[in-house]
């Protein structure tokens, strides 16, 4: 009995220190500070606007939660949903069609590099004013004339821009895409380690990942980024041998080489809770834009049910183990 009484105290104590030290966070931080003890699933689960970029504000948002997703990943950036020189304006228009939908804006993706690109301090105070807590920025490139050199110029300009982000209230998410600084994680997290965890941190994604890391590079990225994760990115592949050579080709979850059940483990044994976005960057078809509209929205509700399936599965099973 005495041991249950201290088992029970001692996680009594752990989560009134987690509490505690959440308090002092922003609210986006707070929530994922003290996530690890009750997190059933993570969430809100979005859909990326990119693959519906004629739906105007409220068809998108009317028609993303009829699909049954929680939020979405709004394009602000050149040629997205909202571009930067309207966001003053059109962010908040937005805002207010997804989130009278009872639609989540937990994040969104920008093109931005530092904080003196033309747009960032407009695109991040208006985000802050508007609750969005987070950000994922563009990509920075190797040239591979002096990758140690590109990285660190990608550091610097990447510290400036999660330094504009904390003066709002909104905290940076690195994207590891493939074939560009950060693919492998490694090299960004020489970057982002160092910095204050509150306001910068990691957008993993599993696929490119994959991509990059073969068959233990993407488990050890994976479990790199847990202690510094801000969101996640859902999207799958396989490698096709053509005339040409070996190519990536883009498919809907559970068809390409992502090791779904493991990556679902990973997070539910890490315990995160944050925000996750499902990309549909696979080719639908449609002879019209109505008709690819709506063969997007199938596939989007398709790839929903295969991940919502995968993560509650994962996190029951964990939540069974503590």
């Amino acid at each position: 009995m005495s041991e249950e009484i201290n088992a029970d105290r001692r996680t009594f104590l752990r989560q009134s220190l987690l509490t505690a030290a959440a308090a002092a966070l922003p609210p986006a931080a707070a929530e994922a500070a003290v996530a690890p003890a009750r997190a059933r699933r993570p969430g809100p689960l979005c859909l990326f606007s990119k693959p519906l970029p004629h739906m105007g504000y409220a068809e998108l948002a009317r028609s993303v939660r009829q699909a049954g997703f929680e939020g979405i990943d709004l394009t602000v950036r050149p040629g997205g949903h909202v571009v930067p020189e309207r966001v003053p304006v059109d962010l908040p228009r937005a805002a207010e069609a997804i989130r009278s939908e009872g639609l989540a804006m937990p994040f969104i993706t920008t093109d931005l590099h530092e904080a003196s690109d033309p747009g960032a301090d407009a695109t991040l105070a208006t985000a802050g004013k508007l609750g969005i807590h987070l950000f994922k920025p563009g990509y920075y490139q190797y040239r591979y004339r002096n990758v140690q050199a590109e990285l660190q110029e990608a550091g610097r300009k990447f510290r400036s821009l999660a330094a504009l982000g904390a003066r709002h209230g909104v905290a940076i998410g690195y994207h590891n895409h493939e074939g560009m600084i950060g693919a492998p994680v490694w090299d960004m997290a020489s970057v982002i380690l160092p910095m204050d965890p509150r306001w910068a941190g990691f957008y993993f994604d599993v696929r490119h990942a994959t991509v990059e890391g073969g068959s233990a590079g993407w488990r050890i990225a994976a479990h790199m980024v847990q202690p510094r994760l801000k969101m996640i990115g859902m999207k799958d592949f396989y490698w096709e041998k053509t005339s040409r050579g070996w190519k990536i080709i883009d498919c809907p979850l559970g068809e390409g080489m992502v090791h779904w059940p493991e990556y679902f483990r990973i997070l539910a044994q890490a315990g995160y809770s944050g925000p996750v976005s499902l990309f549909l960057e696979y080719d639908i078809p449609g002879r019209t834009i109505a008709e690819q509209q709506d063969n997007t929205l199938a596939a989007a509700k398709r790839d929903l049910d295969f991940l919502r399936h995968g993560l509650d599965t994962a996190y029951a099973a964990a939540y069974a183990e503590r």
